[in-house]
């Protein structure tokens, strides 16, 4: 009977043990499970965008090609770069059927000091608590807060989650065609101009 207690003492002291490890991972925010590869079927996802309305994936998929980049946050240097790159291109993306769209986990609000701020011609997306990120299995660190001064007033800016810069896209046929985990900010448009081209 003592060896039976103590097994089912150690047993019970391993399930504590096991429990509290569980519960801590989860105040973590990290890499998610999520895995999506060239050629897999793209994940549907909704999001709100940078006008506060409800944003859809599948109102694109098999109609455009779309191009999904999550980068981490508004008004810093590499994704404001990565922005304006895509802005400056975007007319030549707009006539090869393309839809982009930028995720991060800033707010609505961040999304519209920033477009107004560079002028961005293109759909940001609010992934606040890492979602839409979880889905393409982005790597997601805790958000943080910045403070810009922008028309000559000081804001600042919180965002939920801060995301990995990764960039996707999707086919018309709604398959993943490009995965990049190694995105140069200031050449991504460029490199999905590159990418379409050998998708026509």
């Amino acid at each position: 009977m003592k060896v039976s207690y103590r097994n089912i003492l150690g047993s019970l002291l391993s399930l504590v043990c096991l429990c509290g490890l569980s519960a801590s991972a989860q105040g973590q925010v990290n890499a998610p499970p999520g895995k999506v590869e060239v050629g897999d079927a793209a994940p549907a996802f909704t999001a709100t965008d940078d006008a506060g309305k409800g944003w859809k994936s599948t109102d694109y998929i098999g109609k455009k090609i779309l191009v999904v980049y999550f980068y981490p946050a508004d008004m810093t240097g590499g994704c404001t770069k990565q922005a304006c790159g895509f802005r400056d291109d975007m007319k030549k993306l707009q006539g090869k059927d393309v839809e982009v769209v930028g995720v991060s986990g800033d707010s609505v609000r961040n999304h519209q000091l920033f477009k107004k701020e560079y002028d961005l011609n293109f759909t940001l997306l609010a992934d606040e608590d890492g979602s839409v990120a979880k889905k393409f299995g982005v790597p997601l660190r805790p958000g943080s807060t910045i403070e810009r001064t922008i028309d000559g007033k000081k804001e600042k800016l919180t965002r939920g989650v801060t995301a990995a810069r990764w960039t996707f896209v999707i086919d018309k046929d709604g398959k993943v065609a490009m995965k990049n985990t190694k995105v140069k900010a200031a050449d991504d448009s460029k490199a999905i101009l590159k990418k379409v081209n050998e998708l026509k």
